[in-house]
């Protein structure tokens, strides 16, 4: 669950301080009761991480819109303390400044931590990824290919296996042939949100040619855009990141993929207003029947100066195909 969210600082804003104050909530006490959401008259946004008697100051100043310093400070409710204080300098962050909330929230939760050292590591982590965030919305299609990447990720793959070896099987976003790879089978996945049924795109000749030494199997994801709907890709992508949040190495690896794929949370704003009703997820294993085009079937070469193939595929009466299908409406 989000610990830092709209909700959290639209609240905040309702009572908006004067002067030097601010106003300061908890962020989720039932996670800890350390960390806080906080504005000031100017309605900037904090963070703050209370310390206690024994706990080093901590001060940050590489962190690009984001300033790190210690700070005596008195909230009601709670003793006269000292705050690692972490201000989001620009709005254009708030949904980047929002992750880093959420980590550090997780971060403090575990057992005996060190402030300091929680609020280092979770900077660090992100400092690596802002000079790579791509500017550039994702368009409508990019977004519904990455919403079907990311569930199958989430809902088939990190349940099966080690959240680390999930996430280094997800190839799509480094211009693999096929979305997600290991030794013996692949998986290309498709998303659609055609009113006919399974209709899905496929790009190039090899797209479904099987590995050279294994199965080929196709994930096939049908949506409808409802603005009642609740899945959203930002949604998709925090409950990926609840499965991943306990491994740092499987963390990492996953927004930097994220990065690849052109994925930037200073544009969840845009995202959030797309919502989109899951009606039906299917694996299909390709072998038979299954209709695809390859380079096999023309006789000799393809022709001269052809050189590039798309075309469509129609699902609807391949059901003997299917190795798993869950067609529960999800975001109703």
């Amino acid at each position: 669950m989000e610990k830092f969210s709209p909700e959290l600082w639209t609240l905040l804003a309702s009572n908006v301080p004067s002067g030097e104050k601010l106003s300061a909530k908890p962020a989720s006490p039932d996670h800890s009761l350390r960390v806080f959401g906080a504005i000031d008259s100017g309605e900037q946004r904090h963070i703050l991480i209370q310390l206690a008697d024994d706990d080093i100051s901590y001060t940050d100043h590489q962190s690009r819109g984001i300033q790190v310093t210690t700070q005596e400070m008195s909230i009601p409710g709670q003793h006269p303390s000292r705050y690692i204080d972490l201000v989001c300098l620009d709005p254009a962050g708030y949904s980047g400044f929002d992750l880093i909330g959420n980590e550090l929230t997780s971060g403090m939760s575990k057992e005996n931590p060190v402030p300091g050292e929680v609020v280092h590591n979770v900077l660090a982590r992100w400092r690596r990824f802002w000079g790579q965030l791509p500017l550039d919305l994702l368009s409508r299609n990019e977004i519904i290919g990455l919403i079907a990447e990311l569930r199958f990720l989430s809902e088939r793959l990190i349940p099966e296996v080690e959240p680390e070896e999930a996430v280094k099987r997800w190839r799509g976003p480094f211009g693999s042939r096929h979305d997600f790879e290991c030794p013996g089978w692949s998986v290309e996945v498709k998303a659609t949100t055609s009113s006919r049924g399974r209709i899905f795109h496929i790009n190039g000749l090899d797209q479904l040619d099987p590995p050279e030494n294994g199965k080929l199997f196709f994930f096939g994801v049908r949506l409808r855009e409802e603005g009642g709907a609740e899945q959203t890709l930002p949604r998709i992508i925090e409950a990926c990141r609840n499965l991943l949040i306990k491994d740092d190495e499987a963390f990492d690896k996953f927004e930097y993929a994220l990065v690849q794929a052109g994925y930037s949370p200073h544009h969840n704003e845009e995202y959030e207003k797309m919502h989109f009703r899951i009606i039906e997820e299917a694996l299909f294993e390709v072998v038979g029947d299954f209709p695809r085009i390859s380079a096999g079937n023309f006789t000799g070469e393809i022709p001269a100066g052809i050189e590039r193939v798309e075309y469509e595929i129609n699902l609807n009466g391949f059901d003997h195909r299917i190795v798993f299908i869950n067609e529960k409406p999800y975001g109703v």
